[in-house]
């Protein structure tokens, strides 16, 4: 077992860095492989140890972002994974976002791993945090009403795909 770096945590999660780990690489796979997860993200390929040599060396440079896994504190169970970063092609404008896997769906996991992972951005003095929804996507934007954000509209501005921008200030 690879030792995994905790983040941070709430009452039922324990949200941590991805390893190289057999079973979490097994997890990440059946996470990112599944049509009903990957028909709201942008379209990628996917390579798990490549995702987590990636994900790690994106948080090394900056400790404040990352794509970090979702672990289920009682179970043990990685749900998912929670990431929060600077949104690519943008002004500096940073996301949360979450991917769950299915049966992980409907336990509030993602709006108590993106709720942490504001918390600690706003704690390290961002004034705001963003987040994308594909349109039609009723389960994450509510998600995003259940943190409290603002919704802004449909933009195109993000990885050529038009979706839902959700904005949530600090002071809110």
């Amino acid at each position: 077992m690879v030792a995994a770096m905790t983040v941070y945590e709430t009452e039922r999660l324990i949200v941590r860095e991805w390893t190289a780990d057999p079973a979490d690489l097994d997890r990440m796979t059946d996470i990112y492989t599944r049509e009903e997860v990957t028909r709201w993200l942008p379209p990628f390929e996917f390579d798990a140890a490549g995702a987590v040599e990636g994900w790690r060396a994106f948080h090394e440079k900056d400790r404040r972002y990352g794509s970090w896994a979702v672990q289920v504190r009682r179970s043990g169970l990685v749900a998912g994974s929670v990431l929060f970063r600077p949104i690519p092609g943008g002004d500096g404008e940073v996301e949360v976002g979450w991917h769950l896997h299915p049966d992980s769906w409907g336990h509030g996991y993602a709006t108590e791993a993106a709720r942490g992972a504001v918390e600690r951005g706003f704690a390290s003095g961002l004034e705001e945090v963003h987040a994308l929804v594909m349109p039609g996507n009723e389960a994450s934007a509510a998600v995003c009403r259940r943190l409290g954000m603002t919704p802004l509209g449909r933009t195109r501005r993000f990885f050529g795909l038009e979706s839902e921008m959700f904005r949530l200030s600090r002071d809110s």
